[in-house]
């Protein structure tokens, strides 16, 4: 490659891949360096240096000044007071009077360069030039993944299914893959290769494999994301969700609200005859949701988030106290537990109270009297 063909190598880098022109150029340098001591003199001190203008590439050897009857104990003092660096150079000493005769104004400390070009050093330069332009261009692509997707966390994607191994899904999201572990997905879900699919990302972080790019659709915030597509108030902000529990393939439980009292949040999140939720409800398969109503009032939300259980009663031990007693009939106990306790799991987290769930019976021996009859 000679010089002109290795400067309209890097312009066209540069343009296609929106690369900075000086970090491949500093990244070249640092590379010949490395080159050059490895083909030709591992001891040596080198700056190489390359024209931005032409693509001349020079090699110079970098001595310092010493006195007179240098030896190697001043050679190791001069080491100790250089600055702290990752990697020090080594020192080659040319004396004050050698260096004398090609700068006379030269000074003890100072350094004097000579250009020290191996005549086939163009060939070493190709094959680093190609090296270093292609570890740059998939560091550059790599930051380009990061940087448009690191706003994307904790929010609701639409990829194809484009592999798939033996634990994970791999989603196109058009200038990046998604990982989707299978341990992610709904529940009893079959994801075709090819078929479009809506993911929610939960972490985009560098590796040293690449940009990583990790996607659910068992986690909670996916549910709350598909309402906010599908629901058009809650995307205004006219609706707003307090929180979501869910367990992926089973039931979700979603609690809203509005300040404004005219509008009615449970209706317009189902819409008529269901048409809102549907498009959810069809995205999750046979999992169940629940819309509940979110109250200011502790005590009225968690029986709100214990529905399909009714005439059930909640005793908080103080206004702050995050735990909280609950009593119900028998006929609505079970309602209020659930099947396999998912029901009162799920309240629990939706109101962020610890539930602990009693018959009337334990509540009488616990010295709270409850009367049946009572609604």
């Amino acid at each position: 490659m000679d010089n002109k063909a290795f400067k309209k190598a890097v312009e066209t880098v540069v343009s296609e891949k929106d690369i900075s022109e000086d970090v491949i150029y500093d990244a070249m340098e640092l590379a010949l360096t490395s080159a050059y001591k490895k083909n030709y003199n591992a001891m040596s001190n080198v700056r190489v240096d390359i024209n931005r203008s032409t693509g001349d590439i020079k090699v110079f050897s970098v001595r310092t000044v010493v006195e007179d009857g240098y030896s190697e104990i001043e050679k190791d003092q001069i080491v100790e007071e250089e600055d702290s660096v990752e990697e020090i150079e080594p020192i080659v000493p040319i004396e004050l009077s050698e260096a004398k005769k090609i700068v006379p104004t030269i000074k003890v400390g100072e350094t004097i360069e000579e250009e020290v070009t191996p005549y086939d050093f163009g060939r070493v330069a190709a094959s680093t030039a190609k090296q270093v332009v292609i570890q740059k261009i998939r560091e550059a692509e790599r930051e380009k993944v990061i940087e448009q997707f690191q706003d994307k966390v904790d929010e609701l994607l639409v990829g194809k299914a484009s592999m798939e191994d033996a634990k994970n899904y791999y989603i196109d999201l058009g200038k990046a893959q998604g990982v989707l572990p299978k341990t992610e997905i709904i529940p009893g879900e079959n994801i075709k290769m090819g078929s479009s699919i809506k993911v929610y990302v939960t972490k985009v972080e560098s590796t040293t494999k690449g940009p990583l790019i990790l996607l659910s659709r068992s986690h909670y915030g996916f549910v709350k994301r598909l309402f906010e597509k599908e629901i058009p108030e809650i995307n205004e902000g006219v609706i707003l969700v307090y929180s979501v529990a869910r367990e992926a393939g089973v039931r979700t439980k979603i609690a809203v609200y509005s300040e404004n009292p005219r509008v009615d949040a449970i209706g317009s999140c189902v819409g008529e005859r269901g048409s809102r939720i549907s498009n959810i409800l069809n995205e999750l398969g046979n999992e169940k949701v629940d819309i509940i109503p979110y109250d200011e009032d502790k005590v009225t939300f968690i029986k709100n988030a214990l529905s399909p259980a009714k005439d059930i009663y909640v005793f908080l031990a103080s206004e702050d106290s995050s735990e909280a007693l609950v009593i119900a009939n028998d006929e609505n106990l079970s309602l209020a537990i659930g099947k396999k306790g998912i029901n009162v799991r799920l309240a629990a987290r939706l109101t962020k109270h610890k539930l602990d769930i009693k018959t009337y019976e334990e509540a009488r021996e616990m010295g709270i009297n409850i009367k049946e009859e009572e609604s």
